[in-house]
């Protein structure tokens, strides 16, 4: 179980992106920057992590590219002002992952972890037993558990999820909640 008291600036934060720290399209894709609503109390949200955390990571599946509604050019535009953005209230994304296979198996794409394994890569520094990964899907959760992380489980796009579950060591209803409650720790 994850004991929010034992978090401290050797850990890391993976975070997913649609659904945790901008509003979700229903059964679509965030094209553009245009379309990108940050949920409220994200940016507050993203600047409470920067203080306690010393690694915070986006791991993210971003089929629309190999579905050709958008090109990676576009995603990493979106990607670049969603950072200057973060950046501009104080918060921090040390570095975004992505993976736009259309196949579930892909083994960059989650619940498969190898997204987290480019991470470790990237930062060796990352110990996966102090490590955190948040999003609003199941998929999220398997990246977690996959990788040996603990789990954060956010209602925003589930609000009837049933838990307990296996796969899930917390749940907030939204990222400033679970901000919330690390400050409060």
């Amino acid at each position: 179980m994850l004991d929010l008291k034992k978090i401290n600036k050797s850990w890391t934060l993976f975070l997913d992106r649609d659904g945790v720290i901008n509003h979700e399209k229903e059964n679509d894709y965030v094209y553009h920057y245009g379309e990108f609503v940050f949920y409220d109390g994200a940016l507050a949200a993203l600047a409470i992590f920067a203080q306690i955390f010393s690694t915070i990571l986006v791991a993210t599946n971003q089929r629309g590219v190999a579905k050709g509604l958008m090109t990676e050019s576009d995603l990493l535009e979106l990607h670049a002002n969603m950072v200057h953005d973060i950046e501009s209230t104080g918060g921090r994304v040390d570095k975004i992952y992505f993976n736009t296979s259309m196949y579930n198996d892909h083994p960059m794409r989650k619940p498969q972890h190898g997204m987290a394994l480019e991470a470790k890569k990237d930062f060796p520094q990352i110990d996966f037993t102090r490590s955190i990964m948040v999003g609003n899907n199941v998929s999220d959760m398997l990246f977690g558990r996959n990788a040996g992380m603990y789990t954060v489980f956010l209602k925003t796009t589930s609000p009837d999820m049933a838990l307990p579950h296996e796969a899930i060591d917390l749940s907030f209803d939204s990222l400033i909640d679970f901000a919330k409650a690390l400050q409060k720790a």
